[in-house]
């Protein structure tokens, strides 16, 4: 293994570009006789659209067009729809609603696009966004998750009633009800797992550009340029996919917000057919914290059952998701199909029934954020577990390793369907158990109530499913100076997918890292790519680049057996060379490809020194670990001072335990985020966004967080040939439970056992008085 292999601490090559101002990425493109759009909002949740006016607007200079629905309609665009098609509990099809391009006659949100304004430039859009005149009939919203079905509240469609979507189970209701009945104690919880906006430093964007045969271009940031393409081709415009190129360049930020098709990435394509020119629109962070899909927003009440011994028997789940006010393409499948399978954790659970109901809001849509399901599920069982442990009287760690599925059964398959194929729980919970110092704990505590502080100890222990799924294709290319390019549909939006790839490159034909080079995000130069979500891209594309290496050097072989007049079958490679077995005589990896650029391959062979590779994995990686968060309180004020925060994670085999590291800690900033501050509020009255500025919704600083202390246990991944397991949102799902499970354990002596995320200062403090004043009355 070389210097730039993996495993090794490689620092990564993008950087330089980045932190010195050459990233490239969409608002950087401006093309020739571009022009500007803005999209016009709805200030209503829920309105009746009486009628449009855009006199006043086209009759400023600079004005070039307004398109509404009725454009939209006269050109024969189709909406967005969603791919996923559940069945209810009873065997019956869940409402689809399609999710229009613009709004028709009704708008549902605070932010659902009525218009796109086109002008010369910026200031004229602006202007033109003041003079539309849109007659709008309001009417009552509903913006609460769990009243959303109850009687007598707004409907968001007719042929939803009661605001469902669909009503999903999975499970053995049955044979849950029974282990209940018999159950010797239970734990049971209700919990908040409140909405979020993913806020990317990048907000979305598109340009649409046109040229003199017809054939589209949409410049975009996204996660993947090929499902883009397929959605706005064949399925939103009706063309050749050949007829539409999707280009990405760099991304500021995905976190799963970026994946699925926009209204405004169709509208751009849409507004440069009809005016023959570019079309560019940039949205604005009040554009991200209105209509980008917003993450989690679920209600849940969930149970265990469980033995004298404090053995579980059996879990209950029934959570209510919010859908929004259209169904964003994933929406259905977040709460469902993506994160339920991972309920029943890491323990040895015999059986559990899962609902979910799904329902329609006056609220932005709800889809993918970093975890996409997998958090909410880890959230549920480790707070149950923990309330688990309350009501036994054993300690949060007994209370798991009695109940932990131990390293000798894998693979497990767990009672929701879900196949483990690797891991060591008590493991990863035993290193973090002693590097927390649990038994200097309560000196700590003592010492933080001298100044008046409460102090608390919390854990979590985690597992969660990805890098399953679709397959990946690379293709390395060595030119003629002997640098190579990779190839691949995968996306990278932060990550360091241009040295991790490079590295895996490099280490399997002996190069510096610095001659690879990647190439991204365009479908007229990458055949094919499922993009990046679920982190899938190193687990999935890294073998795909592994594999396409291997062709490479194979080709390779046969192309210096003919210069070098000697049989395939007789030709090595290493270190950067081919070598006929037992002789002196070889051909370096860089003469090859120029000989084969200047046309000396033998008959059948391209003139090209490359390889392709595609892996399809088998099933998921599993990565797991436990997070121990020691954190103070101020009872007078509510305020949270994270102290300590220990992570041992089980990723398998690591590629770049640099990157990795940053990873985690990225991860466990938005978890954190989550659990203390973050909240995407809705006024219950009006539909109202209160939180659409960084004034009102809170975001991570850099003083919510300690020195991350990050280890590594790792269990080999047997899904995946290099053994890698995802890592991309690991911490942002072990990280809320583990800070809510330490702040309840500070706030034990008032009698606390629950407060829902986001814990604020000002809902602890208040949680606090009232327990104050209970135990006054008492």
């Amino acid at each position: 293994m070389g210097q730039f292999g993996m495993g090794q601490p490689v620092r990564r090559v993008e950087d330089q570009r980045f932190v010195t101002g050459q990233g490239r990425y969409t608002d950087d493109i401006s093309l020739p006789n571009q022009a500007y759009a803005l999209v016009l909002r709805s200030p209503y949740a829920h309105a009746t659209i009486k009628g449009i006016d855009a006199t006043d607007a086209l009759a400023l200079p600079g004005a070039l067009a307004v398109l509404t629905a009725a454009d939209v309609k006269a050109a024969g665009l189709k909406p967005l729809m969603t791919p996923i098609k559940l069945k209810n509990r009873d065997g019956s099809p869940m409402v689809v609603v399609p999710r229009l391009l613009l709004a028709e006659d009704t708008v549902r949100y605070v932010g659902d696009a009525v218009a796109l304004v086109i002008a010369e430039d910026l200031a004229t859009a602006r202007d033109m966004l003041d003079t539309v005149m849109v007659d709008y009939e309001d009417h009552p919203a509903i913006v609460e998750t769990a009243r959303a079905v109850e009687p007598g509240v707004p409907q968001v469609y007719p042929e939803a009633p009661g605001n469902i979507c669909f009503d999903w189970g999975s499970g053995q209701p049955e044979a849950v009800e029974a282990a209940f009945a018999k159950a010797a104690k239970t734990a049971r919880v209700r919990l908040i797992n409140n909405r979020l906006i993913s806020h990317a430093m990048e907000p979305r964007n598109a340009i649409g550009d046109i040229d003199a045969d017809g054939r589209l271009t949409l410049y975009t940031s996204s996660q993947g340029v090929h499902d883009l393409q397929e959605v706005f081709a064949d399925e939103v415009f009706g063309l050749p996919r050949e007829k539409l190129r999707v280009v990405t360049p760099d991304v500021g930020g995905g976190f799963g917000t970026k994946i699925f098709p926009y209204p405004e990435q169709a509208l751009v394509l849409l507004a440069a057919q009809k005016l023959g020119r570019p079309v560019k629109w940039t949205g604005e962070r009040s554009d991200s914290s209105q209509a980008d899909a917003h993450g989690r927003d679920n209600v849940t009440e969930a149970a265990v059952a469980m033995d004298a011994d404090g053995k579980f028997l059996a879990l209950s789940v029934d959570t209510i998701a919010n859908l929004g006010g259209t169904l964003s393409p994933y929406g259905p499948f977040i709460p469902t199909l993506a994160g339920t399978m991972m309920l029943t954790g890491v323990y040895a659970i015999p059986c559990a029934s899962v609902r979910v109901r799904g329902v329609f809001t006056h609220t932005a849509p709800v889809d993918a954020y970093r975890g996409a399901g997998r958090p909410e599920a880890a959230y549920v069982i480790e707070r149950l577990v923990e309330e688990a442990a309350r009501v036994t009287g054993l300690s949060s760690a007994e209370i798991r390793r009695r109940n932990f599925i131990p390293a000798a059964a894998m693979p497990y398959k767990t009672a929701l369907g879900q196949t483990y194929d690797s891991g060591d729980f008590n493991q990863t919970l035993t290193e973090a158990l002693r590097l927390g110092d649990l038994d200097g704990f309560e000196a700590r505590r003592a010492a933080s109530a001298a100044k008046g502080k409460l102090r608390g100890i919390g854990l979590s222990s985690y597992i969660e499913a990805c890098a399953g799924g679709s397959p990946e294709d690379a293709r390395l290319v060595m030119d003629a100076g002997g640098k190579v390019t990779i190839f691949i549909g995968t996306q990278s939006n932060g990550q360091g997918h241009a040295t991790a790839y490079g590295q895996l490159a490099a280490d399997a034909l002996g190069l510096d890292i610095a001659e690879v080079t990647m190439v991204q995000g365009d479908t007229d130069r990458i055949r094919t790519g499922g993009g990046t979500g679920g982190s899938r891209s190193v687990p999935i594309g890294g073998v795909a680049v592994t594999r396409a290496a291997e062709a490479l050097i194979e080709k390779g072989k046969r192309l210096a057996a003919h210069l070098l007049e000697a049989a395939t079958a007789d030709v090595e490679f290493a270190e950067g060379r081919f070598t006929i077995v037992g002789t002196d005589r070889s051909v370096g990896l860089t003469e090859v490809a120029a000989k084969a650029k200047a046309g000396q391959v033998p008959d059948g062979e391209t003139p090209e020194l490359d390889g392709d590779g595609r892996f399809k994995p088998p099933a998921a990686t599993f990565p797991n670990g436990t997070h121990i968060v020691e954190l103070e309180v101020d009872p007078d004020t509510g305020g949270v001072t994270l102290e300590r925060y220990i992570v041992v994670d089980d990723f398998g085999a690591v590629v770049n335990p640099l990157m990795l590291a940053g990873q985690v800690h990225g991860g466990i900033a938005q978890g954190a985020g989550q659990a203390l501050i973050e909240e995407a509020a809705y006024d219950p009255e009006s539909g109202q966004l209160l939180t659409g500025s960084f004034m009102d919704y809170g975001m991570p600083r850099a003083d919510l967080l300690p020195q991350i202390e990050f280890h590594l246990r790792n269990v080999p991944c047997t899904t995946n040939p290099l053994g890698i397991k995802g890592a991309g949102e690991a911490g942002a799902i072990g990280a809320p439970p583990a800070v809510i499970n330490a702040l309840i354990e500070a706030l034990r002596p008032y009698g606390i056992t629950h407060i829902d995320m986001p814990a604020t200062p000002h809902k602890i403090w208040r949680a606090i008085q009232a327990a104050q004043v209970k135990a006054a009355a008492e």
